[in-house]
């Protein structure tokens, strides 16, 4: 590994370039629909919409104007819950500009989880479509909320459906299309960077899940290295979802403060990539974990180099991300660390082909190879020539905004190359997350000692003492597609079975990309007869896709410590015999 120099820029001239360009997303978008009102903002290639910087101002500020009719008070959550992009993007510009606090919502949750996250939120209203009517009315008996604020889509969009379901009598409904059409005064309410802009949910180990409350700074903080070496002329490329900081942050509204294009989409496709790149001529994208080895599946092609797509951020960074970056002309390939709760903590660029121009020429976007690397390393972002191995789990150099330490039990700062939990501390105001909604005994926990604790393993680099690699999850966390799974939500889910004594979930090596699978071990009630289908047809009725196991299995007993805590890494070792055995 080598560095090209030292960092130029202080901690201090870093935040200060930081806040020079502006703490406040909202008047980032104004200050884009006045200089570049034409310019298309969000290309939205679901249904082929175009809408430019003016455009989604005052869609969003009609919306706003709206809920302010309704009654938003200032400082109150609104959820949303759809897998719409364009409609959430709308709906969170709308949501900051009357006052209230952008609360997105897993789309893909169901019965308990959905019913914990809107009751622990209790939000004015809920901005969602009809396609989770069904979802909803089920659930009407236990959910506090009354007030669906309800997309209907038009025969001809793209997630029109024939089958209409009604939404339950007790909710009260109101169309969203007339919340675009209203005609009164849009709200303008002082809105500081230390106010809160959002509360985003994420996994707890030991309980439910947490909203993590974010002021508007953090959203600056978050993008910012990122920002730092692009320019107005490059395009971002969405399909995250706009429930996680990494869709709606990272990108969309990322965009706002250089007036760059984004290129949305509701989801990957690993057929449909190419042409969506293509389409929406996008030089930057994030590809996370199993994305990866679906692209690379494809059969390689003489064109595979033709793309526009010239940053690419891998997370993780997989090993191959060379091999990657070669068949498909990727010129720099981002890493890094990024949590709901702490924002960038580490960055580094990749320059994967030298001087060679992996993208054609013409279809360039951005700064120059040069100038690229001299902007990275001017915010801070180590460099690192592609060709070199880097180390399993690689990150980077730590923001320097933050101060980092890897911490022992006792939160003492352990030896480079010793594993122990990533903490951050602030250098300046605003910079990570505000509280755990409603939680205060959890908030004060994850802050003892004045430090910030990520609840991630991890080891500063013995070799080059300024940078660190990510090493596991403490406390029960699993990272499985792109989303943060806890132990303790899948094995309270699993546990709702009548005929389930006890449960334990445990992290397998992922059979595609570098993340996890998910095995449960179960426990069954004496007399009671309980099979694989039906723990998996439970499953599928309590739980998310991406939160059923991989692996079932059914023992006679737990094994648990004489303080009865079960000692989870016996089941693991158990199955990954099985597994090197050749049994599934």
């Amino acid at each position: 590994m080598s560095l090209t120099h030292a960092l130029p820029m202080t901690a201090e001239q870093v935040f200060a370039d930081m806040v020079a360009q502006g703490d406040m997303v909202l008047g980032r978008l104004d200050d884009c629909a006045a200089r570049l009102p034409h310019k298309t903002y969000l290309h939205y290639g679901e249904d082929n919409i175009r809408m430019s910087f003016a455009e989604v101002k005052a869609a969003s500020d009609r919306i706003a104007a709206g809920l302010a009719a309704m009654g938003l008070p200032s400082g109150q959550p609104v959820s949303v819950l759809t897998r719409n992009s364009l409609l959430s993007t709308l709906a969170m510009y709308a949501i900051w500009r009357a006052g209230g606090v952008f609360a997105p919502v897993n789309y893909n949750f169901r019965g308990p989880l959905l019913s914990y996250q809107l009751n622990d939120t209790a939000p004015f209203a809920l901005i969602t479509d009809t396609s989770f009517a069904g979802v909803l009315s089920e659930l009407a008996g236990e959910l506090k909320i009354e007030r669906l604020v309800v997309h209907t889509p038009q025969r001809g969009d793209h997630d029109f459906s024939e089958e209409a379901v009604p939404f339950a009598p007790r909710f009260k409904l109101t169309d969203f299309a007339a919340l675009r059409e209203h005609s009164g005064p849009v709200p303008h309410i002082e809105r500081g960077p230390f106010d809160v802009a959002n509360i985003v949910y994420t996994s707890g180990t030991t309980g439910p899940s947490k909203g993590v409350m974010q002021p508007f700074r953090w959203m600056n903080h978050y993008s910012y290295p990122s920002r730092a070496s692009t320019t107005q002329d490059d395009v971002l490329y969405c399909d995250l979802p706009l429930y996680h900081v990494g869709g709606a942050f990272a990108i969309v509204t990322r965009a706002v403060w250089q007036g760059n294009t984004v290129g949305l989409w509701d989801r990957f496709s690993p057929t449909r990539f190419w042409d969506r790149i293509e389409e929406c001529g996008a030089s930057c994208c994030i590809l996370l974990d199993v994305m990866i080895p679906w692209l690379m599946k494809a059969e390689p092609r003489a064109s595979d180099k033709a793309n526009t797509l010239n940053k690419v951020h891998m997370q993780p960074l997989p090993a191959a991300h060379h091999e990657v970056a070669q068949r498909f002309g990727f010129d720099f390939v981002t890493c890094g660390f990024g949590q709901t709760e702490s924002g960038s903590g580490f960055a580094c660029t990749i320059d994967e082909l030298g001087d060679e121009m992996g993208t054609p020429a013409a279809l360039w976007k951005g700064q120059s190879k040069a100038e690229y690397r001299a902007s990275c390393e001017a915010s801070g972002r180590l460099v690192v020539d592609g060709r070199q191995t880097l180390p399993k789990g690689f990150m980077g150099r730590a923001n320097p905004i933050l101060e980092v330490a890897i911490l022992d039990e006792g939160d003492n700062r352990v030896p480079p190359g010793t594993i122990g939990q990533l903490a951050f501390r602030p250098r300046f105001p605003g910079l990570l997350l505000i509280e755990y909604f409603r939680k205060p005994e959890v908030t004060l926990k994850v802050h003892r000692n004045c430090w910030f604790h990520t609840g991630d393993a991890c080891r500063q680099i013995a070799e080059q003492p300024d940078t660190y690699a990510f090493v596991d999850r403490m406390g029960g966390f699993f990272r499985v597609r792109g989303e943060n799974v806890s132990s303790f939500e899948v094995e309270a889910l699993i546990a709702l079975h009548p005929g389930v004594r006890g449960v334990a979930a445990v992290p397998m090596p992922a059979t595609v990309g570098d993340e996890d699978d998910i095995a449960v071990f179960i426990e069954v009630i004496d007399g009671v007869l309980v099979d694989e289908p039906a723990i998996r047809a439970h499953a599928n009725e309590v739980m998310p896709r991406f939160m059923q196991p991989r692996y079932v299995r059914f023992v006679q007993a737990l094994p648990v410590t004489a303080t009865n805590k079960i000692e989870k890494y016996k089941l693991k070792r158990q199955l990954t015999d099985e597994l090197s055995l050749g049994s599934t």
